[in-house]
C-alpha cells in the first residue's frame, strides 16, 4: 500500500463521516427538542457542511471548493449569530 492509496482512503472515509455527521446534524435540527438545539444543530451543519467542502476540494484538487468553504463559513457565522441574538431579544435589528 502505497501512501497515495492511504491518503485516498483516508479522504474517503473523512468524506463519508461528515456526511453522515451532516445526516445526523439536519435530523437534529428537524426534530430539536427547543429552540436552542436547533441554532446548535444549524451551527454543527454548516461547520460540517464546510468541512465536508474542503476535503471535496484536497479530493479533486480545485480551488472552488475551498472557495464554497469560505463562503459557507462566514454566512453560517452571520445566520448564527443572528439567530442566537433572536433568541436572546426576540428582534434582530434594534
Amino acid at each position: 500500500m502505497t501512501v497515495t492509496d492511504l491518503m485516498s482512503y483516508a479522504v474517503a472515509y473523512a468524506q463519508f463521516m461528515l456526511g453522515l455527521a451532516a445526516c445526523l446534524a439536519g435530523w437534529r435540527v428537524l426534530t430539536g427538542p427547543r429552540a436552542q438545539d436547533r441554532v446548535l444543530a444549524l451551527d454543527t451543519l454548516y461547520v460540517t457542511a464546510m468541512l465536508l467542502f474542503v476535503v471535496t476540494g484536497i479530493r479533486t484538487g480545485t480551488p472552488f471548493f475551498f472557495e464554497a468553504a469560505m463562503v459557507i463559513g462566514v454566512m453560517g457565522f452571520v445566520a448564527t449569530v443572528a439567530l442566537s441574538k433572536f433568541l436572546i431579544r426576540g428582534e434582530v435589528i434594534e
